[in-house]
């Protein structure tokens, strides 16, 4: 067996059990709110918890010289 056939058997088999374990979720209602549940955690916690990481390395990022110029201090 090849790698490259290898790879494509993998992925095959990944996405049969993400759409089988995708679709048992949507068939409990207690598992279906409790995806729902984390995905409005995940979404208002670490979107949030990102944005504001990113801002603060862009402002740090400002505040240093690049290349080739001097601050004036």
């Amino acid at each position: 067996m090849t790698q490259s056939s290898a790879e494509k058997i993998s992925n095959i088999v990944v996405g049969a059990a993400a759409i089988g374990a995708a679709f048992y979720v949507l068939k409990k209602p207690h598992l279906r709110r409790l995806a729902w549940q984390l995905s409005v955690a995940a979404l208002t916690g670490t979107l949030p918890a990102w944005i504001t990481q990113e801002i603060r390395a862009g402002w740090e990022a400002s505040g240093q010289p690049t290349a080739g110029h001097t601050a004036a201090i």
